[in-house]
């Protein structure tokens, strides 16, 4: 017998599993683009000029099995021990039912930001749960749906706490008992806003200067203490009281919103999500219902939908930071969805006396550690406590922490003389006998009595998670039906293309996502000692390696943990090598009106003025506008932010002239890197002039989005400014941006492992492909719709505009009913309205299929059929499959009065027939939920009547 060689090329072996259409339907693709192949399309589409020289080049691929075995050797160069380190990272238990089905399933963790409510309701449900949660537990009346980390949530706070304090300060306290990583990235916020910190002891607060102070509870080193009086002292004084709160002590301890606070903050990582060596981790954020519209971030609400059932939905400020740009309070852009829906589904698993139960025995076993070593001789601070005690060794200090370490223990160096100890919910008998041991003691944790040393004025008397969900039957059978009912609920990845533009919903592998789960990986502290972190320092420092060859520039900082905050790392790195010159002065930043959302908040965030840049008429920055703009703010240009490709999926050929411009008249260039999927192998922003750029290395490099986070941002600069990235939180420098080192490293396995599996000619092969099924769909739609903006040759980048403005005139249909109707096809709509207002934006990325393609393509098509038939007066203007979209299964067995068929109305083309994806509830009311906010549970009698 003899066989006939493939058509692979030898690296598809290993990438296939990236890029969906195989080479013949690659082929059949150019014959309808009118190219003879790839490479002629590529040709077309990127300029020559900006190619780069050398093709990428990180050695052979990597199967899936070598992989494994690769990654599990690095694995085990990390020794993981128990981290009684503290500092607002714990040990947790993650129950399997949560690992398994919320962590490890990509019904949860492929999903997008829930903007389109109706295919988010699951989702939507899982973090009103979690808000209800915070919202209890602090005893606040509102809470939003998660934030970066806690030192951002604490900084976020501060500058929250500025824009609705009545106070006209300028100055912000700080308890110096607040972690050390959040009052660095505290300074690091507050000084190019003009914020003047001030840290010290709260017996020493003057609350006649200060618009606001935090104070962190427990304290860092486990004091407590009642902030009431100090609370009512900045109230009197027009200012704002913030708590950074630990969640599981308040389970037991008098909550922020009964001392009177303002907002409270926090981390709520040790609800079971593993440390993961820093993050990612969901931050919370609550805040009295006078302030709800200043509060940063997504918060989910309660509404109804179009036949008056109850939805929920992302409410008030959402996307501000993009409607708004250099007006926005925040450019936080992502949160930590994914992880707020495992805390929340955690404090659902276990109950309110679950958690009061896990809390008691937290606290139980640190006064028994604290016992034994007073027992001997020992001086234990404090004298009340929760799960954190410092104990004074003396000269011993050093002789202690390696003793430690021998009995498998880190514990925390404090001071020169001082030992700090957290216990958490992982800590067994054995850990408590191996911390004695450190310190010369030879007992058995064998005493089980009761004992506690909470301060009584301190011990919680109101109650919490009284909503039913919260007292649901927790046999894991009901559990794990509850769950799959929500991801039900949900349209993810894992069900239909997802063909966000400037989002990159791309395939995130199995292979890629496994090792995130392993404990080498995800039980590391952030502060342990380096010499047991060796296998994330070579993973991160190889990483680091290929993002450089990349992108073209000479070093990458991995602190910033979304796209976000690798903007303001970014500018804020320009920012101090301009000051670092002595011309400190600069901070004017020109801005083209086709940049990034964000862009525009970021500046802001670091004191800069933007300066927006006109569109020419083909949608590209207009070069006459740049140019006059740069030399009118010569003197002050701080720098540029532009986007590459531009947000309007072009590649503009005349980027290099706009960097040289720039650096002309003294300032820095900073390049989007929102859009690097179209440039990857092809073209490297370090090589067009650009200084400084983050990675979203969830979208480009395969961290999935998690319903809204996790994400990472890294950045890239050149030699001149290495000295300026952000610096270690807990060392002085520059700054630092986030909480951890190296911001959520437990993603960090899923890009290296990318790269590694498709090696350089892959990864070069997946961007050429994301610009041929961009275009493939631009070219199947064109006559249709129209494609808004295209580069010289008439192709797209890796995204196209589709413009549907028209169609509101001629047929009553808006953007709106069009992304709507898409549900009822079985896909997630494109970016709607942005950055275009009425329009959708399409990015499909290199992972999908040509049959997927070709199913959108159809769906849209026949939606402009039905569009048509509404401007020659065939379909009612307002009762129309558009207007009605999208149609439920009630919609469906109900009675019919519509003027068009139960079929053309529910199974449009596109949708599948056998595994048709049914949306939860009908089109829901936007404006009703703002009028009527409802940002926790509703009583369950609501669900009942709603149900009627």
């Amino acid at each position: 017998m003899t066989y006939e060689p493939t058509d692979y090329l030898p690296y598809d072996f290993a990438n296939r599993r990236h890029i969906g259409p195989s080479p013949s339907e690659m082929a059949q693709m150019c014959d309808v683009l009118g190219v003879a192949d790839l490479g002629a399309l590529i040709d077309e589409t990127v300029p020559e000029a900006i190619r780069q020289a050398e093709p990428l080049e990180f050695g052979k691929p990597l199967s899936e099995r070598l992989l494994m075995h690769h990654m599990r050797e690095t694995a085990q160069k990390n020794q993981v021990l128990s981290s009684l380190i503290g500092m607002g990272y714990h040990g947790t238990v993650t129950p399997p039912a949560i690992q398994r089905n919320i962590f490890e399933n990509p019904a949860w963790y492929t999903a997008y930001t829930p903007y389109q409510p109706e295919i988010s309701q699951g989702r939507l449900e899982a973090l009103l749960n979690y808000q209800t949660m915070v919202s209890d537990l602090t005893g606040l009346e509102i809470a939003n749906a998660s934030l970066l980390d806690e030192a951002t949530a604490c900084a976020e706070a501060m500058t929250m706490a500025q824009r609705v304090a009545k106070s006209k300060a300028k100055a912000f306290f700080v308890d110096e008992n607040c972690h050390p990583q959040n009052i660095s990235v505290m300074r690091t916020r507050a000084a190019p806003l003009g914020i003047e910190v001030i840290v010290g002891s709260p017996e020493d607060l003057d609350a006649s200067k200060v618009f606001g102070a935090i104070f962190q509870y427990p304290g860092t080193y486990g004091h407590l203490r009642d902030f009431t009086d100090l609370i009512a002292a900045l109230h009197e004084h027009k200012a704002i009281a913030v708590m950074s709160a630990d969640p599981m002590a308040l389970c037991l301890l008098k909550e922020p919103g009964a001392m009177g606070a303002d907002i409270a903050v926090g981390s709520t990582q040790r609800f079971g999500v593993p440390m993961g060596f820093g993050g990612p981790h969901a931050a919370y954020m609550a805040t009295r219902d006078a302030y709800k519209r200043a509060m940063p971030g997504r918060i989910v609400g309660v509404s109804i939908d179009s036949h008056g059932n109850r939805a929920y939905r992302l409410a008030l400020q959402t996307r501000e930071q993009h409607i708004r740009r250099e007006k926005a309070t925040s450019n936080v852009c992502t949160a930590q969805a994914l992880l707020a829906v495992m805390a929340g589904f955690y404090a659902v698993f276990h109950g309110p006396e679950g958690l009061r139960a896990i809390a008691q025995r937290i606290h139980r076993k640190t006064a028994r550690l604290a016992r034994g070593l007073e027992a001997a001789g020992f001086k234990v601070e404090p004298r009340e406590f929760f799960d954190t005690i410092t104990v004074d060794v003396g000269l011993l200090q050093r002789g202690v922490l390696q003793a430690a370490v021998q009995q498998g223990v880190n514990l925390r160096r404090v001071g020169k003389t001082k030992v700090g100890i957290t216990v958490d919910e992982s800590t067994r008998p054995e850990t408590i006998e191996s911390v004695w041991r450190a310190f010369g003691l030879w007992r058995k944790d064998d005493d089980l009595s009761a004992e506690y040393r909470l301060p009584d004025a301190l011990c919680r008397k109101s109650g919490y998670l009284e909503h039913d969900v919260f007292h649901m039957n927790r046999a894991e059978t009901e559990m794990m039906r509850y769950m799959r009912r929500l991801a039900d609920r949900d349209l993810a990845l894992d069900r239909a293309m997802i063909p966000l533009g400037s989002c990159t919903m791309k395939l995130n592998s199995a292979a890629e996502m496994m090792p995130v789960s392993w404990r080498e990986f995800a039980h590391m502290h952030p502060y342990a000692p380096k010499d047991q972190t060796k296998g994330y320092a070579e993973l991160i420092a190889d990483l680091s390696k290929k993002l450089c060859e990349i992108t073209g520039y000479d070093a990458i900082s991995m602190q910033p943990n979304s796209g976000a905050q690798g903007e303001y790392a970014g500018l804020l790195t320009i920012a101090d090598w301009h000051k670092a010159k002595g011309q400190g002065h600069r901070n004017v930043c020109l801005i083209p009106m086709n940049a990034h959302g964000t862009n525009p908040a970021s500046a802001q965030m670091v004191g800069w003025k933007v300066v927006p840049i006109k569109d020419d008429a083909r949608g590209d920055i207009d070069l006459e506008d740049f140019r006059a703009k740069a030399e009118e703010h010569a003197e002050n240009l701080a720098g540029c932010m532009i986007t590459y490709p531009s947000t309007h999926g072009v590649f503009e050929e005349t980027v290099q002239e706009v960097c040289e411009i720039v650096h002309r008249h003294g300032g820095q260039v900073y390049i989007d890197g929102a859009n690097m999927n179209a440039m990857v192998g092809l073209s490297r922003p370090g090589d067009l002039g650009g200084d400084v750029s983050h990675l979203n290395l969830h979208k480009t490099f395969c961290i999935p989005h998690g319903g809204g986070g996790p994400g990472m941002g890294p950045i890239g600069v050149k030699q001149h400014l290495v000295p300026h990235l952000p610096s270690h939180p807990l060392e002085p420098g520059v700054g630092s941006v986030s909480a951890a080192p190296f911001g959520s490293p437990s993603l960090l396995p899923i890009s290296w492992a990318y790269c590694l599996m498709m090696g350089g000619e892959g990864l070069t092969q997946a961007t050429r492909v994301a610009i041929l099924n961009a275009n493939y769909i631009a070219a199947r739609l064109q006559g249709a719709y129209d494609i808004l903006y295209k580069g010289n040759a008439g192709r797209v980048a890796h995204e196209c505009i589709i413009d549907t403005r028209p169609f509101e005139k001629s047929a009553g249909i808006t953007v709106e009913d069009i992304a709507k109707r898409l549900i009822d096809c079985g896909f997630h709509a494109p970016t709607m309205s942005w950055p275009v207002a009425g329009t959708l934006m399409v990015e499909p990325t290199e992972s999908e299929t040509k049959a997927e393609l070709d199913r959108f393509c159809d769906a849209m098509l026949a939606i402009r059929a039905e569009i048509r038939a509404i401007e020659d007066g065939e379909m009612d203007r307002e009762n129309n499959p558009l207007k009605n979209a999208p149609h439920t299964v009630e919609d469906l067995v109900s009675d019919w009065d519509r003027p068009y068929s139960r079929e053309q109305g529910c199974f449009p083309p596109g949708a599948f027939r056998v595994d048709k994806y049914w949306p939860p509830v009908n089109r829901v009311d936007n404006a009703y939920g703002d009028r009527n906010l409802v940002c926790t549970c509703p009583p369950m009698s609501d669900y009942a009547e709603a149900a009627e």
